[in-house]
């Protein structure tokens, strides 16, 4: 096993002993023996099973099968989760055939990044992540149920899941896919078009063409952003089935994978002796292995937020130093776009989930003696799930790459570093994705440009205010400040002057789409400016010096001159309309971007 890796697996252990201990003590004592909805007085179970059919009511009724809970993210408005409106009523057969019965604990919201990008609905995006926690309890917390599947997969939605399903950690729980939607128009050519319309040499009607040829169907977008980073990571962590990440939608095979979820389910539970409860899953070694496939593949900057923030409700206390130190050592072996030209069906092609998790476990970057959804071992994982003869069977996943230009072997990287740095020095701590950034850009010094919002960097561009090298500075788009946002609309207009042969970087203390890439971004800056924050610092025209080579950010202003500044004042907008005044203690609650950007932080971390 690498050394490193090692290292950072005890450390984090060391560092999480008492909160790890007591989530495990709170796990214990929710358990019981015999189903859960045994301990309900006669009145309480009734009303439980009032909705069911009579065959359903007897069975929940004789006390010696599993119930099964399903909370959904379904919604027709999000491509992502359109199919999940099928998925209960295949689990409930599928439960059925096993003896045991399921019910529909309840649903999530789901938001869409991509429809509330650059609109007032974007500054709920992040808090949602955490009513979607509190949702996940909620529908659980009926105590009607012995196992649990997670139906969901874009941006916060599966650390949301994740997040709340640990609080139930004494229940053994599967997390299901949908896939994603086959490929369309290629990402090349979409942000080709984006950058002509920035520019004005792009129609509306040809810019909604190229957007509708993109995203076409159900499923998830097929670019490498935070939706499927996240069925990356879910799978190495052993919470889906192997090979069920990229599976598209609607195929025999994507349904008889949600069949066998539902059937492992049932056979993880205690009445079926193969109990395997989440808690006994999710560990610090599982938390080590998601940084490493996060690393290994150029994964969003999202996570470097929504994984501090899971292992928080694990009673484990995860850093963005031990992210910094496993990507001295990880590799990056894939690139997807915007890491590269290839979407995530053409990974999956190439070799997929099977070929890399065998790289990094060839490699000893993996801990493979881990608990998993199908039982004990990450080799599990190598696999891949066919249908043959109409019945599910998993194969050996390829050996070799199918094509290196999309996934490598450790022996041959594509760097011999991770993906994401930690970025640091004077302006405070953030993270920067630099496997998307070509090796010349990486290192950006040039005068800063403050803005206060993305509107007003888009109307500077439009201006022609911008045709020189400069750093953009965003500020006060914090986690307290407005929700921490995603910028995602920035894009076209830097990704033009970096084509126009200017350098230019962004630094803020909110965050980019998971998608985003090639302009060099030290986002999630910690502290925020809204608390105090060097970012409310900085002037117009100050020198900033951006190295993503070597993880450094600073101003180049004199000391004492720089102690001296009055930090700036932050923008009057309140924060009303759109629903956004109802969040409002959740912006008042949450931690710095370095501790999650969480509203739960400071309860879970005094569990001890």
């Amino acid at each position: 096993m690498n050394p490193r890796v090692l290292e950072v697996t005890r450390r984090i252990q060391l560092r999480s002993e008492a909160t790890r201990q007591r989530y495990l003590e709170l796990v214990q004592a929710a358990g019981s023996r015999g189903p859960h909805r045994g301990t309900l007085p006669c009145g309480n179970f009734a009303h439980g099973v009032a909705g069911c059919g009579e065959g359903d009511k007897q069975r929940l009724r004789l006390m010696n099968q599993a119930n099964l809970g399903i909370v959904s993210a379904y919604n027709d408005m999000l491509s992502a989760h359109q199919p999940y409106e099928r998925f209960p009523a295949v689990i409930k057969a599928a439960a059925h055939e096993m003896g045991c019965t399921a019910q529909f604990a309840g649903g999530v919201p789901a938001m869409c990044d991509g429809v509330t990008q650059g609109e007032p609905g974007m500054e709920l995006s992040l808090a949602s992540r955490d009513v979607i926690a509190m949702g996940t309890a909620i529908a659980l917390s009926h105590n009607m149920f012995d196992a649990a599947l997670c139906l969901g997969i874009c941006d916060k939605i599966v650390p949301g899941l994740l997040i709340g399903a640990l609080r139930f950690g004494h229940l053994p729980i599967v997390f299901v896919p949908g896939g994603p939607m086959p490929t369309g128009l290629s990402n090349k050519e979409k942000a080709a078009v984006r950058q002509r319309f920035a520019e004005g040499k792009a129609s509306r009607e040809e810019l909604l063409e190229s957007e509708m040829k993109s995203y076409h169907s159900p499923g998830t977008c097929t670019f490498y952003g935070t939706a499927n980073t996240n069925q990356m990571l879910m799978e190495v962590m052993g919470l889906h089935l192997p090979g069920a990440s990229f599976v598209n939608p609607d195929l025999p095979l994507r349904d008889e994978l949600t069949r066998e979820a539902t059937r492992q389910l049932c056979r993880s539970t205690p009445e079926n002796g193969e109990y395997r409860p989440l808690a006994e899953i999710v560990d610090e070694r599982a938390l080590v292995n998601a940084v490493v496939m996060l690393l290994a593949t150029g994964g969003s900057t999202n996570h470097t937020l929504h994984w501090v923030a899971v292992a928080q409700s694990a009673g484990i206390q995860l850093t963005w130093q031990d992210m910094a130190d496993l990507s001295a050592v990880v590799p990056t072996l894939a690139r997807i776009y915007p890491n590269g030209q290839a979407d995530i069906n053409q990974f999956q092609a190439a070799g997929g989930t099977a070929y890399l998790i065998r790289q990094l476990l060839e490699g000893e970057l993996l801990h493979e003696d881990v608990n998993t959804v199908v039982g004990r071992g990450l080799h599990r994982y190598t696999q891949e799930p066919v249908l043959q003869d109409g019945q599910l069977a998993w194969r050996d996943g390829p050996v070799g790459s199918l094509d290196e230009a999309i996934l490598r072997p450790v022996s041959n990287p594509f760097s011999h570093e991770g993906g994401l740095r930690v970025m640091e020095g004077n302006l405070g701590r953030g993270v920067m994705k630099v496997s998307a950034v070509a090796p010349e850009h990486q290192v950006v010094e040039a005068p800063a440009r403050v803005f206060h919002d993305q509107t007003q960097l888009a109307e500077a561009f439009k201006a022609g205010e911008l045709e020189r090298d400069f750093v953009a500075v965003v500020r006060f788009q914090g986690p307290a400040a407005n929700g921490m946002p995603e910028l995602h609309k920035l894009t076209p207009f830097l990704g033009v002057l970096q084509d126009r042969g200017f350098k230019v970087a962004l630094v803020t203390d909110g965050r980019m789409s998971g998608a985003s890439g090639k302009v060099p971004s030290a986002i999630h800056l910690s502290p925020e400016a809204l608390k105090g924050g060097p970012l409310a610092r900085i002037r117009d025209g100050d020198r900033v010096r951006v190295d993503g080579v070597k993880g450094e950010l600073k101003v180049l202003v004199d000391p004492a001159e720089w102690e001296a500044r009055i930090p700036a004042a932050p923008p009057t907008d309140p924060g009303i309309g759109f629903g956004r005044e109802l969040f409002a203690f959740m912006r008042g609650a949450m931690s710095s971007a370095e501790e999650g950007a969480c509203s739960f932080s400071a309860t879970l971390n005094a569990l001890r």
